[in-house]
Order: structure tokens, then sequence, then C-alpha cells
């Protein structure tokens, strides 16, 4: 995972030069089929709606009732309505997390438009707004959870896939916040903001065990706890466990006899278990984490053995935060947060140290990273008058730890052993101004400082009218930074083939944005978003001709502008679904070339609909991805796929079922490859199932 492959070049058996132009045909036929049938299942919805709301006067409804709409928290560090935010937002909740049968953040993420997931059998990447550089550990994006940063601070690495450290069944709501965000985040709240919203005891009330079996010999079983004390303690608990055996392989570039015919079997197994306590009293929120995921690698990364289940990556993941939000006056609140935080990787390679020729002689090569970090923030929000909303505080957060270390198994030799610490603080300030009724600015700075290269000022700024009672026009500008991490920075073998850069800068974007949201009466909901950023100082591996060597430098600039568009509507009655499509294009500013692993189009649909009254409902997810180029300079082939979700709420009393069929037209498809990979697209998997049984024990 997190080794250099230029670390192992003298063990990186020879790349093959005659790479395929691509892995599959493009399915145009099979493209448009879904896309008629997803428009027409969109119109029939649609139909439903206009003759619901045609029952009902909505003249005779309040504004407040037009205007209760889903809040967000992340956006502004407080609570406010979406139209009020100075970002474009989107929320999934956790009801549309059951009906379309999302099982990781990467499903739920890749659900909500402008986003993409790239699949190295390893990890799953997050691409936002064009860029998605293959192998990159989301540091350009800032996970959250319930409000806590969750980028550890080795890789600055976001977990969404299997190593992610909730089970899906415990969110409430996932809120995607698109855009700059450093005025509050700071670091990695480059693209965007993702703050996972845990669930309460009033969600549960009880117990609730469900299991479930999957392709590929998969079985997960989960159980949570909510209860509720007299004395107003709050109490819910979860935990997970997951096994899947995986499936045999085949890499057309392994190919050969002596690599089992290009055949990767038992390579691909997954194993992961989590668990999460949440506990509520006056005022008072502690949540406490931990996470743990085994996974065997398939693809020969990094020159590894093909065909050895030995090659495995392991991540741990713990946490313990606590909260106190005290209400000192009914218009002014005060935040104190402490969270101490470990991470643990440990990547376990399997290379051939023989001389071409020679009998095989295997070594396993064990990588590791740990890191420890403690914080906390204070912070002040104040509603000065109707017209003014403050929010002011500070953060600081100490790396005790951050330890990097490269050995062969049974050896004294180290390639690497690097530890490091080392403090950060910032200083950050918002006010919402409300010119007057219809007219917002919202404008906010954060300092960030940093002892490996000083400090850094980020602002925003946002106007937002609402010229009519159900519109809302958003000019957005803002920036954000991400610091170099503790890889870029310190990662040296030795003068083997890479050294170290602690001279890195940090990388800077520029973000320019207007947004028309509309409502359409009750139930209905558009938006348009219009957006262009520069990316200066883009960190980026390199050689350096003096010696050689390979080495972080900041060397490029990226340029990219794109439309996204979305139309949605949520019924009363359980009916809902949005429509969106995207269109964008990222490039190197210097070379003019298109960024590797970036498609131009993405169109999305999801839709759920009740069946039978509230006996069955039935999601509909569809989404479609243009071509993407490759490191190997080739194309990625455009793909559709269509997932279905049957979900029967009560087939008993507190009985709950749902079946799911991913990729159901079976279509072939893959991703681009990164560095480590002499593929250079990584194909995906065809079509699944998954069945999902729950039970639920609750209290009145």
């Amino acid at each position: 995972m997190k080794r250099q492959f230029s670390q192992l070049v003298c063990r990186q058996i020879s790349k093959n030069d005659g790479r395929i132009k691509r892995l599959f045909p493009c399915h145009r036929q099979f493209a448009v089929i879904v896309g008629v049938i997803s428009c027409f299942l969109f119109i029939g919805l649609l139909k439903v709606c206009q003759a619901q709301e045609t029952e009902s006067d909505l003249t005779e409804l309040s504004l407040e009732d037009l205007m209760k709409v889903e809040v967000v928290y992340a956006a502004s560090k407080h609570e406010q309505k979406l139209g009020e935010a100075p970002s474009s937002v989107s929320i999934i909740t956790g009801d549309e997390i059951r009906r379309y049968g999302y099982r990781t953040l990467a499903d739920i993420l890749q659900s909500v438009r402008g986003f993409y997931i790239t699949n190295d059998r390893n990890y799953r990447y997050v691409g936002v707004r064009g860029f998605g550089r293959p192998g990159d550990y989301n540091t350009r994006v800032l996970l959250l959870i319930d409000g806590i940063r969750i980028n550890e601070n080795v890789y600055d690495m976001a977990p969404i896939g299997t190593d992610f450290l909730l089970d899906v069944n415990v969110i409430d709501r996932v809120e995607i916040v698109r855009g700059p965000s450093s005025s509050l985040y700071g670091t990695n709240a480059f693209f965007g903001v993702i703050n996972v919203v845990t669930k309460r005891y009033q969600d549960l009330r009880g117990v609730r065990i469900s299991g479930e079996t999957a392709s590929f010999g998969a079985f997960k079983g989960e159980g949570s706890y909510g209860h509720g004390f007299p004395n107003g303690v709050e109490i819910f608990a979860s935990g997970s466990g997951y096994d899947c055996q995986g499936q045999d392989l085949y890499y057309a570039e392994y190919d050969s006899p002596i690599t089992n015919h290009g055949v990767a079997e038992g390579c691909d197994r997954t194993r992961y278990q989590n668990f999460l306590v949440k506990s509520v009293y006056r005022g008072f929120n502690i949540l406490a984490g931990f996470s743990s995921r085994e996974k065997h690698v398939p693809t020969g990364a990094w020159g590894t053995v093909f065909n050895d289940p030995r090659t495995r990556t392991i991540d741990e993941h713990a946490f313990l935060a606590v909260e106190h939000r005290q209400v000192v006056h009914p218009d002014l609140a005060l935040l104190t947060r402490f969270c101490v935080q470990n991470y643990r990787y440990n990547g376990y390679y399997v290379f051939d140290d023989a001389e071409v020729g020679d009998p095989p002689e295997l070594v396993i090569n064990l990588d590791g990273g740990t890191g420890q970090w403690w914080g906390g923030e204070l912070m002040l929000d104040w509603n000065l008058s109707k017209y003014h909303h403050f929010t002011v505080g500070t953060e600081f957060r100490y790396n005790s730890r951050i330890d990097q270390t490269n050995y062969d198994e049974g050896s004294n030799l180290y390639y690497l052993d690097d530890h490091q610490d080392f403090p950060i603080w910032a200083l950050f300030a918002q006010e919402e101004f409300r010119i007057y009724d219809k007219l917002i600015l919202n404008t906010g700075i954060r300092y960030d400082h940093y002892e490996t290269f000083g400090g850094t000022g980020n602002p925003r700024l946002g106007l937002i009218y609402s010229p009519f009672r159900l519109t809302n026009l958003k000019l957005l500008y803002g920036t954000a930074f991400r610091a170099p991490n503790a890889y870029e920075l310190y990662y040296n073998d030795g003068g083997n083939s890479q050294k170290s850069n602690p001279d890195l800068e940090p990388e800077r974007i520029q973000t320019y944005e207007a947004i028309w949201e509309q409502r359409f009466k009750k139930y209905f909901r558009g938006e348009v978003s219009l957006y262009y950023y520069t990316i200066k100082d883009l960190i980026s591996l390199t050689t350096d001709p003096v010696d050689e060597l390979m080495v972080f430098q900041n060397v490029e600039e990226i340029e990219a502008r794109g439309v996204e568009m979305e139309f949605g509507c949520r019924m009363d009655n359980g009916f809902s679904g949005r429509i969106s499509h995207t269109l964008q294009l990222a490039k190197n500013r210097t070379t003019g070339v298109e960024l590797t692993n970036s498609p131009r189009y993405i169109a999305k649909l999801n839709l759920t609909a009740p069946i039978l009254k509230d006996q069955l409902s039935v999601g509909w997810e569809t989404r479609y991805l243009s071509p993407r180029k490759t490191i190997g300079g080739h194309e990625a082939s455009d793909y559709t796929i269509s997932n279905l979700t049957f979900l029967f709420p009560e087939v008993l009393s507190g009985v709950q079922l749902s079946t799911s069929l991913y990729n159901l037209f079976d279509e072939r498809y893959g991703d681009p490859g990164s560095e480590e990979h002499i593929q250079d697209i990584i194909s995906q998997d065809g079509r699944e199932y998954r069945v999902q049984l729950q039970l639920a024990l609750t209290k009145n």
C-alpha cells in the first residue's frame, strides 16, 4: 500500500511495454438500453409525484412549511439550511442507505453527483471534480465522523472502502460538502468535506442484530444496542465482523506458465471488524471506535511475486473523542472537543530476490507506518443578532508519533527507519452577515501553522441571494491547501532509489463557483453548479537528474472547469429519486494534457419506490462513466452500471429482509491502474448479490 515502487526497483519484475489498448469493448447498446429504461422509470415517478401534488393545495402551505428542508452541519460548523450553506451540498440519509443497499462509504459517495470511485483491489479512491489520481490515498478530501477528523497523520489517508471505521448500519446521514473548506478545517479540505453522522439511541431503542451473505463467499454479522437511562445518559454501541474469500482473478499481463497463466488463486480475501460506542449526557458527547482490516493483494503490485497469498496489507485505526457543548446564552454556545487517535499500517510483500535464471529466493518485506496524535478544539458559536452569526475558534493537534519502517523479515537491515513528531495549531473565524432578508454575505478565514513549512492563511467568501422564496443563487470563492504528509516529506530508502524532501511546500487550490438552487413547490428540487479551479505546487513523484533518485517535488499546475446538474424529488409516501449529469475537463496547465483517471462525463439516476404499501420497496441505481486516460497512455472504456435492491421492511414483526443485485447486467469494465501496477487497467467485479436479514428487538 504505502511503499514507493521506486524503492523496490531492484526487485520489480520487468513491465510489459505492449500493454493492451483497452481492457473491454464499450457496450454502448447496453448503455443506451439501460438509460432508456431509467428514463422511463423516472418519468413514471414524476407522473405519480405530480398526481399526488395535485391532490393537495400547496398554496395553503406556509412559507415555513415550504422551507422545512434538510440541514447541514459540516458546511459552517453549525446547523443551517441547505439553501443558506456557502457550498454545494448533498445529503444521503440512513434510510437511503438501506433502500439502495449500500455496503460501504465508497458506495454512498459514488451515488452522488460528480463523485466517482476507483478500485485497485486493495483500496478505494474517490475522484471529485475531474481529479482522481490512481493510487492516491484520498488525501485531498477531509473525512469526519461526527465532526471529528479521521485522516491519519502518516499518509493523510481517508478510508472509504472496507477499511472505513464504521459499519454503514450505524450511519444516520452523510453530509458531502463540495469545494475548498480550509477556512474552517485546514489541510485536506481541498476538494470537499465528508461528514459521517452516526445514529443515537433514539434510532434503535433496544437490540438489533443482522447477518448477511454475498457473492464470493462473503459473510457479515452486526449487532447494535441503544438505550436511554432515567438520569439522562444515552448509549449507542455497535460492532460488526466481515469475511470474504474473494475470487480467483485473471490478469493477461501475467499470462505465463511461471506465473500460473495469469490467474491469482486465493489472493483476494478481505476480513475486517469494527466497533463503535457513543454516549451522550447533558451536553457531553463521548465517541470511541476501533477498526481493523486485512486485505490480500492479488494484482502483483510493487513487483511482488504474483499468485502468492501472503502479500497483504493490514490497517488498524482507533480513536476516542470527548465533546462538550455549553449553552452560555440562548444565542451563545461554547464547544470544547478533545480527541486522541492511533493508526497502524503493516504491509507484507513477497519478493523474489534471485538473479534471473536462478531458483526462486523468496523474501517477505515488511513495510510499516504508525501514527499517534492528540489535540483539541475550542469554538464559540454566537448569534449576535438576526443579522450576524459569528463562529470563531482555535485548534491544536500534536503528532506525538509518526514512524515509517521498511525491512526484510529475518534481517536487521532497515531500508527505512524514520521517526517524527511535530505540533500544528490554527485560528479561524467566520461571519454570516444577513444584509437583508434575501441576501447573506458569508466570510471566513483560517490561519494554520506547521513546523515543517510555516504558516498559511485561507479565506472563503460567499454571496447567497434568494430573489424568490424557493430560489437560491450562490457566488462562492475560496482557497484551500494540502500540507505535505510525512510519507512525502521523509520517505528515504538509504539512497538506493528514493530520497526525502523536507522542503516541500503545501499544495494550493483556488476555486470559483456559481450555484443555482431551485425548489419546485413542495417535493421537487433542482441544482446547477458551475465551477473553475486552479491548483499550484501539486506534489508529484519525480526523478532528480543530478543523482537519478526519485523524490517528491512541487512541480505541477492543474486547471479544471465543469458544470454539475441535478434534479430530484422526495415524496411523503416514500417515492424519491434524483438524476444528475456532470460535464468536466481537468488538465495539466503547462502541457494542456488531460489528467489520467478523469472522466469528462458522469451521469447518474437513483430511484426508490414503495410497493404493496409498507411491505416492499425497490431501489434502482444507474450510473454512467465516460472513458478515462490511463498512466500507460491508453484508455479505460466507458461503462454503465445498474444496481437493484428489494427491501422488505417487516416480513415478520421486527424482521427486515433486503436483497441486492449489483452490476445487474454484468457489465465488463476496468479502472486505471497506478504506478505500482503492471496492469494499465484493473478489471472490476461482474454481477454480485447480497442477502441481509435483520432482527430488531425494540423497547417502547
